[in-house]
């Protein structure tokens, strides 16, 4: 008896810490892979895709959610430094599984002057391998990733620090800009 409560148990808490830390259900795009296409509403019902930015740096970030603490963080420093992306072709495209009507009212209350995408089924992030589960509870993990004029992932950022990520891939871009071609 004792032993098949603590099976159990141990059952119980293995299952929930799966949950808990559920992963990615698909890859990642690896570096100079071409980044997976999407058509995503964003915050003024507007659709966009990656096809329509190329020729262009874009700088796509993933977040969990409109309005808490560390996304409002990492939102406002894109914000702050939007003309230094602006300066090197960039492009900012915030993009979590909020609706656009939550995405109009983050953007307004913070003034923030980019795109942020609406991807309500999780497919776009499920493609670049950043959603994750919480229990029956989708969001995205925060991640980001630049993606170069021609279309293909740059660079891949696992992990984020709200507070500096805006200056790390604006330091990231300038680096690859200013690299001499072989």
């Amino acid at each position: 008896m004792k032993f098949t409560c603590m099976a159990s148990r141990i059952f119980g808490l293995v299952a929930i810490s799966l949950l808990v830390s559920a992963g990615a259900l698909a890859d990642s795009p690896a570096v100079g892979s071409p980044a997976p296409e999407f058509r995503l509403q964003d915050q003024n019902g507007d659709w966009h895709t990656l096809e329509q930015y190329r020729g262009q740096w874009v700088a796509v970030y993933f977040y969990p959610k409109d309005d808490t603490p560390g996304c409002t963080t990492e939102a406002c420093n894109f914000r702050d430094n939007i003309f230094a992306f602006r300066e090197r072709n960039a492009v900012i495209l915030g993009v979590s599984l909020d609706d656009v009507e939550s995405h109009q009212a983050f953007a307004e209350k913070y003034s923030l002057p980019f795109s942020l995408l609406s991807d309500p089924e999780a497919e776009v992030a499920d493609a670049y391998g950043v959603v994750t589960n919480l229990g029956i509870t989708k969001f995205a993990k925060r991640q980001s990733f630049l993606i170069a004029p021609d279309g293909t992932v740059a660079k891949h950022y696992a992990k984020v620090d709200p507070d500096t990520h805006s200056k790390e891939i604006l330091a990231d871009l300038m680096a690859l800009q200013d690299k001499p071609s072989s």
